[in-house]
């Protein structure tokens, strides 16, 4: 895959470095670059005066779309406008795929109380591409390293492997932020904390003795103090395309889609068949199954993503979901998978969790109540409530106060 954050040689005399893995010096960092962010830009002689850049037209614009965030506007901002509107086929790529990500971002930070134009920066990071792996492990369009996943619940095994999911990392993306905002106060400090760990930025802090971005650039490691000036120019090319000539290119189908809970194991092969769709389409919206298997059982049914299709087409999804005389996938312990049924039909982002009662923020455990059955009453999955409440074992304690919700203030009970 071409990686997207090169620059030319020469542009104002800027020397291209490789990005170093940050964990090996941070324990606690979230994640360490590889295919898409890792050849950064070491700081540069200002080659303009500061009058320039307070009088841009690139400022008076960044201005305009700030919200939450603050979008300032400087020659390393610049910089990364000038690399991005250089890639016009690249950012109408992107584009496009936004068309059908945002919205399922939009939902899930609107609900844990973060900016939703936060969801700019899952293209610094992987071009909206669920499927991006970078050299050192960090995977999908969040680019999450394995242990920061486990720490944030998103599940990885044999046959799935939640990084990838675009619902499931978002879910994780807007825990770990919001973490990093409750800590900081600032927003640009959060996001810079997300590219080389809160520990990295606490160092910088301390040294700067101050908690505002570019007062403590300079104390960051280096891909980190681009990383925020490479957030700040994307979200200045999302909503200024077209003054650069960049055409949303359409994906190559419709971003409407279905969701189905599935309790059995089922193969992606077939669902696309009875669907009359493209492998690599249905595949492309369930990018978690490792092997392009549903793993669904009756105590963890699971989503499967399809796109919007004709009516005639849910007969027969309906039979390959619900045949039973065709042979059950084996699970490797042996053991047969119970039949699948369809749940429901309904839009992906309006079913980021499996259906059921809305879960409390918390909730206390009652005689002969166990995670799984308080799971499957909300429709949680056991790992995320053991995951958020830092639980080792299935056991339920009678009167343990438990958090259902992964954005619930941390209550003591």
């Amino acid at each position: 895959m071409k990686r997207f954050l090169i620059f030319a040689t020469g542009l104002l005399s800027l020397q291209i470095v490789k990005a170093h893995s940050l964990l090996a010096t941070d324990s606690s960092s979230r994640v360490a670059r590889g295919n898409y962010s890792q050849k950064i830009a070491q700081d540069t002689v200002l080659a303009l005066p500061l009058s320039i850049y307070s009088t841009s037209i690139f400022k008076l614009r960044l201005d305009s779309i700030q919200k939450d965030v603050q979008l300032d506007y400087n020659e390393y901002v610049q910089n990364y406008i000038d690399l991005y509107t250089r890639h016009k086929e690249e950012m109408g790529r992107v584009m496009g795929l936004s068309k059908y990500y945002f919205p399922i971002y939009e939902k899930i930070f609107r609900e844990a109380g973060i900016p939703v134009e936060i969801k700019y920066l899952s293209i610094v990071e992987s071009k909206l591409d669920p499927n991006a792996v970078s050299r050192v492990g960090a995977t999908g369009p969040w680019q999450f390293m394995a242990t920061t996943a486990k720490m944030y619940g998103l599940n990885m095994d044999s046959y799935v492997d939640e990084r990838r999911d675009p619902i499931q990392a978002s879910y994780a993306a807007a825990a770990y932020l919001k973490d990093a905002y409750q800590e900081f106060g600032d927003w640009l400090l959060a996001i810079a904390s997300y590219n080389c760990g809160k520990s990295n930025v606490e160092r910088a802090v301390q040294k700067a003795g101050a908690m505002d971005f570019w007062s403590i650039r300079q104390y960051l490691p280096p891909e980190t103090r681009n990383y925020v000036p490479a957030y700040i120019a994307v979200s200045y090319v999302m909503n200024y395309a077209g003054k650069h000539n960049i055409i949303t290119q359409n994906w190559n189908f419709s971003a409407r889609a279905d969701t189905v809970m599935v309790d059995k194991f089922i193969a992606l092969s077939n669902v696309a068949r009875a669907l009359n769709v493209d492998l690599s389409d249905l595949a492309l919206l369930n990018p978690s199954y490792k092997r392009q298997i549903v793993n669904g059982t009756t105590a963890l049914p699971r989503r499967l993503v399809i796109p919007y299709a004709e009516k005639r087409n849910y007969n027969a999804l309906y039979d390959v979901l619900n045949n039973t005389s065709t042979p059950a996938v084996v699970q490797p312990e042996l053991q047969i998978v119970p039949a699948a049924r369809a749940v429901s039909f309904v839009d992906p982002v309006n079913a980021v969790k499996p259906a059921g009662v809305k879960p409390p923020d918390y909730y206390t455990v009652k005689e002969g109540e166990t995670l799984e059955n308080i799971a499957a009453d909300y429709g949680l999955d056991i790992r995320e409530i053991k995951a958020w409440n830092h639980l080792q074992s299935n056991k339920a304690i009678v009167g343990k106060k438990l958090k259902l919700n992964p954005f619930a203030k941390i209550s003591r009970g």
